[in-house]
Formats: structure tokens, sequence, C-alpha cells
């Protein structure tokens, strides 16, 4: 029962005794009987106005709440000019423009923050309380090469490529620099933020490529730059003293002389072996800007095929073709070109086994070549550093050829890649 129904009922119920106890009054004084009537109408009159009163202020709350379940926050009272009505009126109204432009504020800053992430150029990826997928902005979508629509609800485990492999170990509320093929750059970091009393986390990944890129290219230059000249200057000079040595040669006897020249010419050609060394590093920091024609491409790797054949009998490797018709003529500078290719194919050869392959495909639309190789496959660890400069897994390398290569390719813009597939095959991916 309401508070309502409760005060009609009770108003009734003592109006009702009073009427019978006056009617008791009738037979023994009517005079008696006349006022307890008046006084009776008079208290209806009262209840009534009290009732009036009361439930005004029911009615008020009544509507409020309403329009507080249906979050309309525009819907004010006038006041009634009654002093407890009229203080509940303003508390009211004071409460509703308070929520009022409480969600104005916070549906501009929800606003604000929605273009922000669309907008930022760092990928965004919004967890929900069980670690899954629950939106992803535009840069997100780039880098996973995946539509948002499609990965939400789903774990991290599910993310294509290898993002499935790398952001679920990420650590809470720390950062990770991840190179997934030795080229691209990502710092990651899971961050917490606080949703409706819940703990939720985002994730944040931020390409540091090209910036990487070029504080690298500016130290080992700079390194090399230096070690080039301290090294030539002393080489040299020593070389200088070395061939002065030789006049000397002739006043030993029969049984000095030959360890003499041969000690002599043992120290003239190491020296030119270490000018050679650092001639190469040199010319990693000296490759021109590329001159482009338009090039066969076909006619290109047949080339490389005539001078890489010797080398592939020798180790008993097969050289096998798989080229698509109508590739277009591709615009690159010959020469830098065929040094990537020779590098790339060299590198497949000393990979692969005897009685293994070696694949040269090419695709039409968009232009394409992949080299790919049945040989050792690339670890996770030398993936990440696979075209840093001075790394190398061969014994005698010196870590230049895929550093050379990969400036040849970024400076002539083509995307490309390296890395072993799940099949076991190890694939170099350029498209033009």
């Amino acid at each position: 029962m309401t508070l309502r129904n409760k005060f009609i009922l009770a108003a009734v119920l003592l109006h009702l005794a009073l009427v019978v106890l006056a009617w008791q009054l009738l037979d023994y004084n009517k005079v008696l009987f006349v006022a307890a009537e008046v006084l009776i109408a008079t208290s209806i009159f009262l209840t009534t106005k009290l009732y009036t009163s009361f439930v005004r202020p029911l009615n008020l709350i009544a509507a409020g709440i309403e329009s507080i379940k249906d979050r309309d926050f525009s819907i004010k009272f006038m006041e009634t000019g009654q002093k407890e009505v009229d203080q509940l009126i303003q508390v009211y109204n004071q409460m509703m423009d308070e929520l009022r432009q409480e969600r104005v504020v916070q549906t501009e800053k929800h606003f604000l923050l929605e273009r922000l992430i669309e907008a930022s150029p760092s990928g965004i990826i919004l967890l929900d309380t069980h670690d899954r997928v629950a939106g992803l902005n535009p840069a997100a979508a780039t880098l996973l090469q995946t539509s948002g629509k499609n990965m939400v609800g789903k774990p991290l485990t599910e993310l294509p490529h290898h993002w499935g492999n790398s952001l679920p170990k990420l650590p809470k509320d720390e950062q990770r620099i991840i190179r997934p093929n030795g080229i691209q750059t990502y710092r990651c970091r899971k961050i917490r933020f606080l949703d409706r009393g819940y703990h939720r986390y985002f994730i944040l990944v931020e390409e540091l490529t090209q910036e990487l890129l070029e504080k690298e290219r500016n130290a080992y230059e700079k390194l090399i730059r230096m070690m080039s000249h301290e090294i030539n200057n002393s080489i040299g000079a020593v070389n200088s003293i070395l061939n002065s040595f030789s006049y000397f040669a002739p006043q030993l006897n029969e049984d000095t002389q030959p360890d003499f020249e041969e000690a002599l010419q043992v120290c003239i050609t190491r020296n030119q072996n270490l000018a050679g060394f650092m001639a190469n590093f040199a010319n990693v920091v000296r490759i021109p800007p590329p001159t482009k024609h338009e090039t066969d491409l076909h006619q290109l790797l047949q080339g490389i095929h005539r001078l890489m054949l010797p080398s592939f009998e020798r180790k008993q490797v097969c050289w096998q073709w798989d080229l698509a018709k109508d590739v277009p003529l591709i615009a690159f500078d010959v020469q830098q070109m065929e040094q990537v290719l020779i590098n790339v194919v060299k590198n497949a050869l000393e990979a692969t086994e005897p009685e293994g392959w070696v694949k040269v495909q090419t695709i039409a639309s968009p232009p394409q070549l992949l080299i790919q190789d049945n040989g050792k496959p690339i670890t996770p660890e030398v993936q990440e550093k696979l075209f840093s400069p001075f790394f190398s897994t061969k014994a005698n390398g010196q870590g230049i050829g895929l550093t050379m290569v990969r400036e040849i390719l970024l400076h002539h813009g083509f995307w490309f890649s390296l890395q072993t597939g799940p099949d076991g095959l190890t694939t170099f991916h350029i498209q033009f």
C-alpha cells in the first residue's frame, strides 16, 4: 500500500469515528451535535487541504524520478508558493542543471577522445575486462592489416601475423620494442585505465622504423668515416715504410732474404685486405641516390642467373623459375638493383644444402619479386637483427650485405621483407 493510500484510509476511518460519535449527541444535546458537525466539516476541509499539500511534493518527486530514469535532465518545475515544496523544487532544479551540464561535458569529452583516437598515428587496441579486443582505431587496423569489426571480441592470440605472438606477452604498464622482421620497429605499451569502476587496458603501438633507421644510419656513417680515415692514413704510411724495406733485401744473405721478402709481402697484403675491408663498409654510406630507368626485370634476372650459375652447379643447388607473363617495365637503378639481387641470391645459395633449390618468382600485378629457398630457416632471434649493421651469422661475415640491400631498397621506396614462413621456406619479397 502506498503512502497516499494509507493517508486516505486513516483520514476516512478517523472521520467515520467522529461521525458516529456526533450521531450519539443528537438525542442528548442538539447544540453539541451541530457543533460536532461543524467541527467534522472543518476537519474534512483541513484534511483535504493537508492532503493536497502532502500529495503535491509526492507528485513532484514521482515526476522527477521518472525524468531521471529516462535520463531527461531538461525537465524543471515551477515554484508553488509553499515554502517547503519550493525548497524541494529549488534543490531538484539545481540538481537537474548540474546533471545536464555534467552530461554535456562528458559527451564533449567522449566525442573529443573518440576523434583523438581515430586521428592518432599510433595504433590503439582497446581491451575488455577479459583482455579481448574491444575496438581498434584506423591506425591499428592498418598495422594489423585487418578490419576492426572482424577482431572485436577475439583474444589477442588470434591477431593476424606476428602480432598474435608478440602482443599477448606484453607486461602490464610496461613497454617493449618489437622488431618482427628486422626492418619495422614498434614500441608497444599496455596501459591501464578505469572504466565505470573496472580496470581495463589498451595497447599503444607506435612505429619507430624511420626514426630509428635515421639515428642508426647517422651513427654508423659517423663511425665508418672516422674508422676509414684513421685506418687508411695508417695503412698508407705503414705500406710506404714496408715498400722502403724491400730495397734492403739484396743486402741480406741468401738464407734470410726469402723469409724477409715473404714477411714484407704478408704485411703489405694484410694491409691491403684491411683497406679493402674498410672500403666495403665505406661503400654502404656512399650509396648515391638511385638513377631510375624503366627496366625489364626478367632480363636483369637472366643476367644474374648466368653470373651465379657456376656457383649453383658447384654446390649442386637447383635454380628454379616461376616467371609471370606481361610483367611491366619497372623504374629502378639497374646497377644498384643488380647488386641487391646478387646479394639476395648469394645468401639464399649459402643457406641451402646440396640437392636443395632456390626459386625465383615474379608477379605481374602489382609487380613483385620473390626469391625463395628451402635452406636453413631464420630463427626468431636472428630475424630481429637481420638488417642491422655489422650483424652476420657467417663466421667471416662483415654484416654489410643486407645493410646495403636495405639502404638501396629504402632509397628506391620499395617495400621488402625477409622471413621464414610456417612451411619452413625462406622468402625475400620485394614489391615494386
